[in-house]
């Protein structure tokens, strides 16, 4: 089996704004974890994976696994490998857009959907059901809005234009607010709502005001020609695109959006996903003691410790709801695992991979995997990925730590 790690020796990113370079003996720390993703892809769970941790500011891990895909000849996975991150694009790119918008004055979170994309009110209907402009940003972000979960728009289209009105069209399934159910389509248009506020594009927003500042220069959406060798596919796709998928977004719906959409599309490698949960931890802090104050600066500056907190606190309602806004929160059973602080967030992508934060313990784990190649039937990760995750946070002393302080309780 084929695996990489880069060496911190030669990495060339300071410690500021950056995770420092700290993971010379991850092999040892995290030889459980790294263990339960060789286990993976020997049992074909995903050929190719990359991960990254970091604790306390330092990044402890970051190593790959695998080859492209199960091919003895397939291109090694390397650390800069860069993978399709379906989903996770919501809380990475749509919901950080939100959230500058928010805090610059520019977007009110119960404003109705409908006084920004007018659309949304009317389309495809005919008889208007009055509750779609009761729908606000707000329960797009919290996925409460009532509207379904996911439908396959590119089958019944072949414009950008045509999809968007598609999805601007499916009926409420529920009373807005009522109910939460994760969707797709509530985050199309989310996107064009943003875009709209900005009057920019969601990609050309986050390249300047996110992705360019922190500077994750792995990080795009429709990457370019020169990036497709250093990305492994996420599908065989004999039904729709007939071609492998490979340098372009696995998501159906978002490729006949020409790759820029609100619920899917952005490329990353794992350390440029390690260098935004690092900002994110940062940020949410009032000061950050050791870092300079040219840091506390750009971080303050791009969001706010008190932005943040009202982005990734857990809703309170609809009843039951892990949901924050635009981020999911740890639940009983979780994908995150038995022992992150029930102050984190994350999110999953549909192409195998998972990004999770804890503010509390200041760490983070990134997974990227392709586990869609050849085709998406197979759900492996779900049993990997807790397992992977509870393996990294018993290395880091963070299970322990857990444990204790239930049995304190206790007494």
């Amino acid at each position: 089996m084929s695996e990489s790690s880069s060496s911190p020796a030669t990495h060339v990113q300071s410690a500021d704004p950056f995770p420092a370079p700290a993971y010379e003996r991850q092999d040892a720390a995290f030889s459980e974890a790294f263990g339960v993703l060789r286990d993976a892809i020997v049992k074909r769970a995903f050929p190719a994976a990359s991960i990254a941790v970091t604790s306390n500011g330092k990044l402890v891990a970051l190593k790959a696994f695998g080859r492209f895909t199960y091919q003895p000849d397939s291109h090694q996975v390397t650390t800069a490998s860069i993978f399709d991150l379906a989903s996770v694009s919501k809380p990475v790119a749509t919901t950080s857009m939100a959230m500058i918008l928010y805090q610059r004055g520019l977007l009110d979170l119960e404003v109705p959907i409908a006084s920004i994309v007018p659309e949304f009110a009317v389309a495809g209907l005919s008889d208007t059901d009055p509750r779609r402009r009761e729908v606000t940003l707000h329960m797009l972000l919290a996925h409460s809005s009532g509207l379904p979960a996911y439908e396959r728009l590119f089958l019944k289209v072949k414009t950008k234009a045509e999809l968007l009105a598609a999805a601007f069209a499916p009926p409420l399934t529920a009373d807005p607010g009522t109910r939460v159910e994760y969707s797709d389509i509530g985050f199309i248009i989310l996107g064009v709502a943003l875009e709209r506020i900005a009057d920019e594009t969601l990609d050309r927003f986050c390249q300047r005001e996110l992705f360019g500042p922190l500077g994750m220069v792995h990080t795009a959406y429709n990457p370019p020609a020169a990036w497709r060798d250093s990305i492994p596919p996420t599908a065989d796709d004999r039904s729709f695109r007939n071609r492998i998928i490979q340098g372009e977004v696995q998501d159906e719906n978002a490729s006949v959006l020409g790759g820029v959409a609100g619920h899917a599309g952005l490329f990353a490698t794992a350390e440029d996903l390690a260098t935004f949960a690092h900002f994110l931890i940062q940020a949410g802090r009032t000061s950050s003691g050791s870092a300079s104050l040219h840091s506390d600066t750009l971080r303050h500056e791009i969001l706010r410790p008190e932005t943040l907190a009202l982005f990734t606190r857990c809703e309170s309602s609809p009843s039951g709801t892990s949901r924050a806004l635009g981020w999911d929160t740890p639940s009983s059973p979780s994908q995150s695992g038995k022992y992150f602080s029930a102050a984190s967030f994350g999110h999953l992508g549909y192409t195998g991979t998972s990004l999770w934060i804890d503010p509390q313990r200041q760490l983070s784990i990134t997974l990227l995997t392709n586990r869609t190649w050849p085709e998406c039937a197979n759900e492996a990760i779900k049993q990997v990925r807790p397992r992977f995750h509870d393996a990294v946070m018993a290395a880091l002393g963070a299970a322990a730590n857990q444990k204790s302080n239930k049995d304190e309780k206790q007494v």
